[in-house]
């Protein structure tokens, strides 16, 4: 599965993750940093990303146009990385029936 970390999370997050996510990238990593949303969706969509955000944005977007791509929202605050790793590898079971999941757009983790 590949992961679009957004770019209110940190881009050693697709490093740290690569054992786990080994296509996913950071917003900023594919020239899209300070791009509008809506960009950053169309990426997602024609490269099957799943977009990692703690945003709302994206949210909203999953639930105005569905699937795909489809959104992890982070509700963690004001997490550093090290949480934000610790958070994505404790759900990684959770997260890989997600996107395996064909009806659903949306997946809320919290701490």
């Amino acid at each position: 599965m590949k992961l679009l970390f957004d770019e209110n999370l940190s881009s050693r997050l697709a490093g740290r993750l690569s054992d786990l996510f080994p296509e996913s990238t950071q917003v900023s990593l594919i020239e899209l940093e300070g791009y509008p949303d809506r960009t950053i969706w169309e990426r997602a969509k024609a490269e099957n990303y799943t977009i990692v955000s703690k945003d709302n944005d994206f949210r909203q977007l999953a639930f105005l146009f569905g699937m795909p791509p489809k959104v992890i929202w982070l509700q963690i605050g004001n997490a550093g990385t090290d949480t934000v790793e610790s958070l994505i590898r404790r759900e990684s079971r959770r997260i890989q029936f997600f996107q395996n999941d064909t009806e659903e757009a949306l997946l809320i983790l919290k701490l």
